[in-house]
């Protein structure tokens, strides 16, 4: 299969749509990471994404929406703090997971009676669901368990010839995937963190819960009520360690334990080891969370076998960045 690559004129957004309207899988960018969109209602679609990505089937998929009468085209009904949760972060980077329809097959919702759903703010991804009239299922478009891809140029290294077309819409903004949540009367339950924080969501709900599998390994026999909870992600080829301590920890614990092919992941220059080789991926989340994925598949270019991580601050969308640098790691942490 040859794979085209498509800019964000009008005509490439149609023939993005036209692709898609005929079971095709296309790359397309969104705020968040490059998605692996197919016609969320069409099950033989969907499931060349599953293929695409060799992704496990019971993995959910998210639903991206281009306005809210399509909401209805997915979901059977919101709960009242999901209208208040709508209000107030969509079009953005937030997934309500509700009760799906039935047109949505199991295939899209990994089995599940429920589905994620979100809106977009990207306008080149808004443009294509409206030009499809219909809701898209998007994966981050990867090979599964690697780190997602935020520039169209990631997406070729892996699914040229897996796809039909790759959208290029530029870097993405956030740089990390969506917070996903469930409802439980007036509470939230925050499933995967992102870019939408645990404060950011207080302030619309009565109560906000964390997942403890936001944090933990989630049991592999019960179903994953979210993507990015039950199997290994956002890995690079290379082992990595991250390390929860101070600097000065931090150096002595590399120092002792690297070896050849070792890097660092650092904040910034300024904490640089003599000898080591390293990236920085900045001081605060925003930061962060804009370039941690670039970073490890730019260690997978410099050949590196392990990297020692900084371990990000768990405070806003920190929470967020240290949860996708936890599941790189296979939950391979050290707390000095």
């Amino acid at each position: 299969m040859e794979t085209k690559l498509l800019g964000t004129s009008r005509r490439d957004i149609i023939e993005a749509a036209s692709l898609l309207k005929a079971g095709e899988v296309v790359a397309v960018p969104t705020e968040t990471v490059y998605g692996l969109a197919a016609n969320a209602f069409d099950e033989a679609a969907v499931r060349k994404i599953f293929s695409a990505k060799m992704r496990p089937c019971d993995n959910p998929l998210i639903v991206h929406i281009s306005s809210l009468d399509m909401l209805k085209m997915a979901a059977v009904s919101l709960p009242r703090t999901a209208i208040a949760c709508a209000d107030a972060f969509w079009p953005g980077p937030l997934t309500m997971v509700l009760p799906k329809r039935r047109e949505i097959p199991y295939v899209t919702s990994g089995g599940l009676e429920t589905v994620g759903i979100r809106f977009p703010s990207d306008r080149i991804c808004q443009s294509i669901i409206s030009e499809c009239g219909f809701p898209l299922a998007a994966p981050s478009a990867n090979l599964s368990g690697s780190p997602s891809p935020t520039n169209a140029k990631r997406v070729y290294e892996d699914m040229n010839g897996r796809i039909s077309a790759i959208v290029d819409g530029g870097e993405s903004m956030v740089g990390l995937e969506s917070t996903v949540i469930s409802f439980e009367g007036d509470s939230v339950r925050i499933l995967r963190p992102g870019r939408i924080s645990y404060d950011d969501l207080l302030a619309v709900a009565k109560r906000v819960i964390i997942d403890s599998g936001v944090t933990q390994k989630v049991d592999s026999d019960k179903p994953a009520a979210s993507p990015g909870m039950k199997y290994r992600h956002y890995a690079p080829k290379a082992r990595v360690i991250l390390i929860d301590s101070d600097l000065e920890a931090f150096r002595s614990y590399v120092q002792k334990n690297s070896t050849e092919g070792s890097y660092c992941l650092l904040f910034s220059d300024g904490e640089a080891i003599e000898g080591m080789p390293y990236l920085t991926y900045g001081a605060d989340g925003e930061t962060q969370a804009h370039l941690l994925f670039e970073r490890l598949r730019q260690f997978d270019e410099l050949g590196a076998a392990t990297i020692f991580a900084r371990c990000p601050s768990q405070d806003g969308v920190g929470l967020a960045v240290y949860n996708r640098i936890l599941r790189s790691s296979g939950f391979n942490i050290v707390k000095l």
